[in-house]
């Protein structure tokens, strides 16, 4: 029996997956916060990650909807059927660790303890949140990185199908404003 691990391909749900595994395929603590992130949101708004309205695009991704909404009073994503009938600093501190851990580079994205210091009112809402959503700027690393190559295998009745692919061990996705 052979016990050796072989690592499969990054699975999940579209919207909830994190910009930089789609790049490397790879899950990590930051992609993590990021999904956490997304259910933030999803919470607030009472909207799935990704919605094909073709009426308004530009809320087809809810993380960059919030965020354009941020700054401009952002609490009209807020789900129409709560009213008013909610606390809006809890709403707001909620939104905004949405935004937060959502960032689209990983490296600025808080621990999962940070994050629940502010949602228990323990520390401050992060005063350097960007008012607009950061683009990704992907690059290419050096040609002499290392290269991390994994296989995986898939059984099917009596047929095997085998690949192998090559991920870069560095980071394939920076913000462009940070």
């Amino acid at each position: 029996m052979n016990l050796a691990y072989t690592p499969q391909p990054l699975a999940g749900t579209m919207g909830y997956i994190a910009p930089e595994c789609l790049e490397t395929g790879k899950s990590s603590k930051e992609s993590g916060v990021y999904s956490f992130s997304v259910v933030a949101l999803e919470i607030c708004c009472e909207r799935r990650p990704v919605v094909a309205n073709e009426e308004e695009p530009n809320k087809v991704r809810l993380v960059g909807w919030v965020w354009e909404l941020y700054g401009n009073g952002f609490l009209e994503a807020v789900d129409k059927r709560l009213g008013m009938e909610f606390d809006v600093m809890q709403i707001e501190c909620l939104m905004i660790i949405g935004l937060w851990c959502c960032h689209p580079d990983p490296n600025r994205r808080p621990a999962i303890k940070q994050v629940m210091n502010v949602l228990n009112f323990e520390a401050p809402l992060p005063i350097d949140l960007p008012k607009e959503l950061p683009k990704p700027m992907y690059f290419v690393p050096p040609q002499n990185s290392a290269l991390d190559s994994y296989s995986s295998s898939v059984v099917m009745g009596s047929s095997t199908a085998s690949s192998t692919s090559a991920n870069f061990s560095k980071p394939l996705l920076k913000c462009a404003d940070c």
